[in-house]
């Protein structure tokens, strides 16, 4: 590989290569050390294409959750099975994963930009900014830039857009997924938020058995089904559907998805 070899982003891939194996050590004892992580579904990161995947994931920190995934996808590349012992799967990492982020958290200090170098997709959020809520046009050079992100690798997205549970898919994802047709890859993850902070730096907790299920691919009519439909099916694959929340009537459940429609934003 060329040492100035650039992804479509200008990132020099040399240096991406060397934070991402940095930041990789720094953060492996947290998922085999202070606490454990468990994994289901590896094998399905190695029957994947190279290029236009997208996965799709509950969110519980800003940065752990992603981490994580980094550690799972290469160890899986690498021949782990569910497991990510052994950390040199990360000395050769696969470069072209990417995540989407919010443009405010990943300017909000010098650790999130240099985080931002290991593959961040930053967006504008439509819906929230600096804590409050707001609404305004969708950048189209967003959407440009995951598509550019989808046809050079892999694209891991959090569409809830907050870290906060069973709040509503953000309707950009199923427009990306009508535009693009990537092969849509659902996670779920848990106890990322009793183990770390909401930030995902500061471990919260020791001893926490945190979880990521890799679920196969979904199977969407990229053609016929419609954005509610796809969102639809989001909600319920990475379990964030208000039926996964508690067992309750069929009034208390048609309410339930009344609010979330109307609550449904691009971004």
């Amino acid at each position: 590989m060329p040492i100035f070899k650039k992804n479509p982003f200008g990132h020099i891939l040399f240096i991406k290569k060397w934070i991402i194996r940095i930041f990789g050590i720094i953060s492996h004892g947290r998922y085999r050390r202070f606490n454990k992580l468990q994994i289901e579904g590896s094998e399905i990161i190695r029957s994947l294409p190279e290029t236009n995947v997208l996965f799709v994931s509950n969110h519980q920190t800003y940065f752990a959750d992603v981490a994580a995934m980094f550690h799972v996808f290469n160890a899986a590349l690498k021949g782990r099975v569910d497991s990510i012992k052994n950390i040199g799967y990360i000395w050769q990492p696969k470069l072209n994963i990417y995540y989407v982020a919010a443009s405010e958290t990943m300017k909000s200090g010098l650790l999130p930009k240099i985080f931002a170098y290991t593959g961040s997709v930053s967006i504008q959020r439509t819906w929230r900014s600096a804590g409050k809520d707001i609404k305004r046009q969708v950048k189209m050079s967003d959407i440009t830039n995951i598509g550019k992100a989808l046809d050079d690798g892999w694209v891991i997205t959090f569409p809830q857009g907050t870290t906060k549970p069973f709040k509503p898919i953000r309707r950009g994802t199923a427009h990306i997924i009508k535009t693009y047709k990537p092969i849509v890859v659902p996670i779920v993850i848990d106890g990322f938020r009793r183990a770390f902070d909401k930030k995902g730096l500061v471990i919260k907790k020791r001893d926490v058995l945190q979880s990521m299920v890799i679920k196969k691919p979904m199977k969407i009519d990229y053609e016929n089904d419609t954005i509610d439909e796809i969102v639809k099916k989001i909600e319920f694959e990475i379990e964030q559907h208000p039926s996964f929340l508690k067992v309750v009537s069929p009034e208390e459940y048609k309410q339930q998805e009344d609010e979330l429609n109307k609550k449904r934003t691009f971004w």
